[in-house]
């Protein structure tokens, strides 16, 4: 259903544009919720909570919404330069628009330049801080795909740098960085590692072909051990991350129906079923909004 949503949504952009969109992944928003998420988590507990949250909290908000699309694009743009060839070697991936040649090496760089200067329009109006840690991410988002071919833990590598939101959305907030951030850092990667496992498992046999290293290969049939494993921890740091935020004791309290759905990905997931791995990693968007109303009304 949300498949075919979003495909009717790409549709609707002019014919000579909606290989860029696909190119960004516009047509897959799960990524950029995933992004998003974690920064909006350290905005509502730096700004207090939902009722507490002052007027320039909420144009943070919103500002982390408008530059996640743009740096999820601009991930995925990267991301497809370095592995147009590799992409051609997937059947999930060789439709791609640069592995497909819908899309010139030269068109993306121009259509990267301009997602960056989005970003970068986003980020001079926060703080030093906050303006150091996103120069700090750039060099992570450029060796993500590079990851794949050097280690078996890119899984881990995407993690790092996917949840830099959670730091640059307490330091736009509070100028600085404090133990609760960090926690909730850790608690993302982990997160993160546990859900990318379960999203490589769709290509594993095709990963092995091409040579393609990640996490679900490494475990291969322990996988769901591991993913728990990521799972619970990510679970532990991040209630901690609220606590150490000032924000309520019962922190693990309001933030059970997330490890609820942990659990219930565990039950339900099927290794060995392409489409339930897809089914599972998407369910974790629901995971982020549980958090973040964890966080907002506690």
């Amino acid at each position: 259903m949300h498949t075919d949503l979003n495909t009717r949504l790409i549709e609707k952009i002019p014919e000579n544009y909606r290989p860029y969109a696909v190119l960004a992944r516009l047509d897959r928003p799960v990524g950029i919720w995933l992004l998003l998420l974690p920064g909006w988590w350290a905005i509502m507990l730096a700004g207090g909570g939902l009722w507490r949250m002052a007027l320039w909290d909420w144009y943070v908000f919103l500002l982390f919404g408008v530059g996640a699309v743009a740096m999820r694009g601009a991930g995925c743009v990267i991301n497809d330069l370095w592995d147009r060839k590799l992409d051609q070697k997937v059947e999930r991936t060789r439709v791609r628009p640069l592995a497909s040649g819908e899309i010139s090496v030269r068109q993306a760089f121009l259509f990267l330049t301009v997602l960056l200067v989005i970003g970068a329009l986003i980020l001079v109006q926060m703080n030093a801080v906050t303006m150091a840690l996103g120069i700090l991410v750039l060099p992570l988002i450029v060796a993500y795909p590079y990851m794949k071919r050097i280690t078996c833990w890119p899984q881990l590598f995407l993690g790092i740098t996917f949840n830099f939101g959670a730091l640059m959305g307490w330091t736009a907030i509070t100028g600085e960085i404090d133990f609760a951030p960090l926690f909730l850092y850790a608690g993302g990667i982990l997160w993160t590692l546990g859900y990318d496992t379960i999203y490589a498992h769709q290509d594993k046999e095709d990963d092995a072909l091409a040579g393609i290293k990640s996490t679900a290969r490494l475990f291969g049939e322990n996988s769901k051990n591991y993913v728990a494993a990521f799972y619970v921890c990510a679970w532990i740091l991040l209630a901690s991350g609220a606590v150490l935020a000032d924000f309520h004791s019962m922190a693990f309290l309001f933030l059970l129906p997330a490890l609820l759905h942990f659990l219930w990905q565990l039950w339900a997931w099927k290794m060995e079923s392409p489409e339930s791995s897809l089914k599972i990693f998407r369910s974790n968007v629901v995971v982020g909004w549980m958090v973040l109303a964890a966080f907002a009304f506690a």
